[in-house]
């Protein structure tokens, strides 16, 4: 049986992630935004993107700081945790749908329990997407949000 690589291995062998996904309309990257108050996370999830034509035009270490990246930048994406300082994820998420509707929201989080997810969904998020984080889920997760399968 094979063992999950750990995000240790993953930064070391970025290669090894899946390519040839839907990051592109006619030949422009995607633009994405990650808010993350992780560090780590935030460089995970740039790795994770690297490879499939999408850009990581920003980031943020908290809702606040996120919602005023997101309203600058008008990204085609956002990667938001739940739980941050300042602003939590789904308040967040209201304002950043509020300040761009067409902005798609996939929220990433160690948060998975059933209400958390739900309400996230109702609040307009297209996806969620559960750390510790699995490349091909969360590139997966992102190509069916763009294409309307939420």
């Amino acid at each position: 049986m094979k063992m999950p690589k750990t995000t240790h291995q993953l930064l070391r062998q970025p290669h090894e992630i899946p390519r040839q996904r839907l990051g592109t309309r006619m030949g422009k990257p995607r633009t994405v935004v990650v808010i993350d108050d992780d560090s780590m996370m935030r460089q995970m999830l740039r790795l994770i993107l690297s490879g499939d034509n999408y850009v990581v035009v920003g980031e943020a270490s908290n809702g606040d700081d996120g919602l005023d990246v997101c309203n600058r930048l008008k990204p085609d994406l956002v990667l938001l945790d739940i739980l941050m300082p300042k602003m939590n994820g789904l308040l967040a998420l209201e304002l950043i749908l509020e300040q761009s509707p067409a902005t798609k929201v996939i929220m990433v989080s160690v948060e998975a329990k059933k209400d958390t997810v739900a309400e996230a969904i109702r609040r307009g998020a297209c996806g969620f997407v559960v750390k510790p984080l699995n490349p091909a889920s969360v590139l997966d997760r992102i190509e069916s949000c763009f294409k309307g399968e939420a």
